[in-house]
């Protein structure tokens, strides 16, 4: 049996405390997550929470810049950047990185951002005010820092409508707010790395471990760094595959619990074992 039920913003923290219901399944922010986990611990109640991300990329020299950087884009600013396993940090090797950071501003000039009703728009606006108003004023943060844009940057205010061009940010540094934060809208840092050691470490060095991804023609090398990444799934030359036959769930603040996959049938069972003693 299926029930839908809808409501105002007390639906969540009704439903984590009421003691009728024993599973709570959510996919949103951490901040959200933190407080169905609070709300369900009243009751004990099992939860699956899939929670933010702030997903890296890493882009070995030897990518062909020219077939990699359309990919590329569109893994960080599919829908607007609001996907969770988007990625939201780009890490591109330093022997590459003034090629593919113009090859990847080159092909934002020509991205079309716009009512989705318009012939040829590829990319639509934030999905609500809040939201937009948050990734407006981590872009203007980013500015007052100095920080410099290689596209984007500015929104135009006689627009109608939540629209913001995708934003690349030229290799600003680690602890900015714009690499440390999940904006969840198109503002994509690029970062500049040399050594791999090193590259993986600020990779980790995050509160979130949803996805990640690593890019080259070396699957070897690529499949050594996909098993130092701390997240839940690690792409190798693509991203945002899912299979309703693969676990997918997040480390750290990313979540708890897996979906899809053997596993994630089992989130929704309680083991139960029988023992007898048999006599002789």
């Amino acid at each position: 049996m299926l029930n839908v039920v809808s409501g105002t913003d007390d639906l969540g923290p009704w439903m984590t405390a009421h003691e009728g219901i024993d599973k709570i399944a959510f996919t949103g922010s951490t901040q959200t997550g933190r407080k169905i986990m609070a709300g369900a611990a009243q009751t004990l109640k099992r939860v699956t929470l899939e929670l933010g991300g702030n997903d890296p990329a890493i882009v070995l020299p030897d990518v062909d810049v020219d077939a990699v950087a359309k990919d590329l884009f569109w893994a960080a600013f599919a829908n607007a950047s609001q996907i969770c396993i988007a990625v939201k940090r780009l890490y591109i090797h330093e022997d590459i990185y003034a090629p593919l950071s113009a090859a990847l501003a080159d092909y934002a000039a020509t991205v079309k951002v716009g009512d989705g009703a318009e012939q040829g728009t590829q990319m639509g606006p934030i999905q609500n005010r809040p939201q937009y108003e948050r990734v407006r004023r981590m872009i203007e943060e980013a500015r007052s820092a100095g920080l410099t844009f290689l596209t984007g940057g500015a929104v135009d205010d006689a627009r109608p409508g939540y629209f913001i061009p995708p934003t690349l940010v030229d290799n600003p540094p680690e602890d900015s707010p714009v690499v440390q934060e999940e904006a969840f809208g198109p503002l994509l840092p690029l970062l500049k790395f040399s050594d791999i050691d090193d590259v993986v470490q600020r990779a980790n060095d995050t509160i979130y471990g949803l996805g990640g991804s690593v890019w080259s023609r070396d699957l070897d090398l690529a499949a050594s760094i996909a098993a130092r990444l701390d997240c839940g799934t690690v792409w190798i030359n693509e991203t945002r595959f899912l299979s309703p036959l693969s676990a997918f769930g997040g480390h750290k603040q990313s979540g708890i619990g897996v979906e899809n996959g053997h596993e994630g049938l089992l989130e929704y069972t309680n083991t139960h074992t029988t023992v007898v003693r048999l006599r002789p």
